[in-house]
């Protein structure tokens, strides 16, 4: 069995320590790839501390993962050898059903595989993620990178570009709408970049004054600082969508006032109860939909990753060696990171 190094969480209250463990012997659909780079997503400490409840341990986090090929299975047709790849939240599903012949694999009926954290398929082991040097992948879930893409802004892509790709794409953005983005975190900068890139005017809503000039620079054409009344009393019923990828438990009700008759709030950060309560009237009197997207199917997260190289279009990173896992975890809570760290996964070959 192949022999990999990383860093992993052993309980919900422990700190990321090095950790040594097995990948498994490549199966004829798979992939081997060493790891270059790896995003750190606000999900990942979320799982590692068992705030949804589902963690298992020991867990290596990881999902938005940059690679090259080592080796490839006896039926892999798409990748070889020195091949630049991706793999994102997923790597496996049952492959059968209507949302994964349609290429929706994240709504599969029986459930996706996730990278970490989940039960393989075939030998029922833990998934293990990129936080380490190597990983093995079915080759229907590793993502081409293309040609001439930066492949450490590439890494979050695969989750924080898709996550905020899809929605503005299945709700149908298009010129001339105008498209409120909630929240200037990982998610809400790829937000603000992809919409511009679909021709809508977009304005950054914020709770921070000291996010105005950082929206504009990212290019959002208008900045609200959301606490503010009169700012949100101005704006109201004046958007096609929203979208808002705040993690944790806010009032949605005065960003579906700030929505036209028939427009659309989609979440994509909170997976925890509304609190307060969405009000029905913000519903009801202007048939307004209030609606949800996870991540992407495969197809369409190569479709973002090609859209960003023909457009030009990077996340905003901050290298880090695996060793300061922690600290950028605690910086990350605090929300001082501009805006996701990533992993130079060179470096674990000194810290295990």
């Amino acid at each position: 069995m192949p022999q990999a190094k990383g860093y992993a969480a052993h309980s919900a209250e422990s700190p990321l320590t090095p950790y040594a463990f097995e990948r498994r012997e490549p199966r004829a659909d798979d992939v081997a790839i060493e790891i270059l780079y790896c995003g750190v997503c606000h999900s990942d400490l979320h799982f590692a501390r068992d705030d949804w409840g589902m963690a298992s341990y020991p867990v290596v986090p990881g999902h938005e993962i940059v690679g090259r090929v080592t080796g490839v299975g006896s039926e892999v047709s798409n990748f070889k050898e020195g091949d630049l790849v991706g793999v994102g939240c997923m790597v496996d599903s049952c492959r059968h059903c209507q949302a994964c012949n349609d290429g929706l694999e994240q709504y599969c009926a029986e459930g996706f595989v996730m990278t970490y954290g989940s039960p393989d398929r075939h030998d029922g082991s833990l998934t293990q993620g990129g936080y380490s040097d190597k990983v093995t992948v079915s080759e229907r879930f590793v993502l081409r990178m293309p040609e001439g893409i930066d492949l450490k802004s590439a890494a979050p892509l695969l989750c924080a570009g898709i996550t905020t790709y899809s929605p503005l794409k299945h709700y149908g953005v298009k010129p001339g709408h105008k498209v409120g983005v909630i929240g200037m975190g990982g998610l809400g900068h790829m937000g603000v970049k992809l919409a511009k890139a679909f021709g809508a005017e977009v304005t950054l809503f914020t709770r921070s004054q000291s996010k105005v000039d950082e929206a504009r620079s990212n290019g959002a054409d208008h900045v609200v600082v959301s606490t503010d009344e009169e700012q949100m009393a101005a704006i109201a019923e004046t958007f096609d969508f929203m979208l808002d990828t705040v993690p944790v438990p806010h009032d949605v009700n005065p960003y579906l006032q700030a929505l036209k008759y028939d427009g659309t709030h989609i979440l994509v950060g909170q997976l925890q109860p509304l609190e307060p309560a969405v009000e029905g009237v913000n519903l009801i009197f202007r048939r307004r939909v209030l609606a949800g997207s996870l991540i992407g199917g495969i197809p369409e997260t190569q479709e973002v990753l090609d859209f960003c190289a023909e457009k030009g279009i990077a996340c905003d990173v901050e290298m880090i060696d695996i060793k300061d896992i922690n600290t950028a975890w605690e910086r990350m809570q605090k929300g001082d990171v501009r805006y996701r760290f990533v992993i130079d996964m060179a470096s674990v070959k000194d810290a295990v």
